[in-house]
């Protein structure tokens, strides 16, 4: 089967979406500044195509926002009767039938596409955050392996609030970063979380000054590349599927993943 083709520019922009791809980092920058990169659904199925398309020399991708904010979210205007300006809208062919529930649950099932690729283990995902990272801003940075953030970074799950459900992946790290009982706090409240309280919530790996966070983000690419590509995927698949092992399976995962790069590094000594 064909690799699939990279968005051109023009898909791209249709998405509100930029991509640079450049010695083996790819970088995503939101570029909707005049909405506050506010996201629709070809934005999701673009950055799924994205995702599914890069060059397997792509060990990391970094995803940043244009302008004053990372993203303000969803556009509600896909709730709006006339939908998003070249989109359909998700409540106009919607009428509560199992039919139309399974035609949703579809459109829903390729909006996540876009962030769950971001896990991917031969991929260290690196979310710059400034501004606003509101709703499916917030989710779309929890889908990143490593969230880096500016001093002014604001972070809420406004969805509840807007009488919706997080429903682009983001659940599930919130409750694995913070526990059960601040997600609860955090999603039914939709209050907004400073740049230090995200810090301490274990939400940022690191808080920056606003002029120093693309440096930041620059050193820690580096830092990442320089782990040879194939024991920096094992080593991620080993991690992401640590808290759900047994010591005795993990222990067991961890065999199995040194004798492939034992193997590897055999092949490479022989003559």
């Amino acid at each position: 089967m064909a690799a699939a083709t990279i968005p051109d520019e023009e898909e791209l922009a249709r998405a509100g979406l930029r991509l640079d791809i450049d010695n083996g980092v790819a970088t995503i920058t939101l570029a909707r500044p005049e909405r506050r990169n506010a996201m629709t659904g070809r934005t999701w199925t673009t950055l799924a195509h994205v995702g599914h398309s890069l060059p397997a020399s792509v060990r990391i991708a970094v995803i940043k926002g244009e302008g004053p904010s990372f993203s303000a979210g969803i556009d509600l205007g896909m709730f709006s009767p006339e939908g998003v300006e070249g989109e359909r809208s998700l409540m106009g062919d919607f009428d509560g039938t199992p039919e139309s529930r399974s035609a949703l649950d579809e459109a829903i099932a390729g909006f996540q596409e876009g962030f769950l690729w971001l896990r991917r283990p031969d991929i260290v995902s690196v979310a710059a955050v400034h501004g606003h990272a509101i709703g499916a801003g917030f989710q779309l940075a929890l889908s990143c392996d490593l969230r880096i953030l500016a001093e002014d970074a604001q972070l809420c799950m406004k969805e509840p609030a807007l009488g919706l459900v997080p429903d682009l992946t983001g659940t599930k790290p919130l409750v694995d970063a913070v526990g059960l009982n601040r997600a609860i706090e955090l999603c039914l409240t939709a209050r907004t979380i400073s740049a230090a309280e995200a810090r301490e919530l274990r939400l940022a790996e690191l808080v920056v000054d606003g002029a120093e966070l693309d440096q930041t983000v620059d050193d820690l690419v580096a830092a990442l590349l320089a782990t040879p590509a194939a024991a920096a995927a094992a080593t991620k698949g080993l991690l992401q599927q640590a808290a759900e092992s047994s010591l005795h399976d993990q222990a067991a995962a961890e065999r199995s993943a040194q004798i492939d790069r034992l193997a590897d590094l055999a092949a490479q000594m022989r003559p």
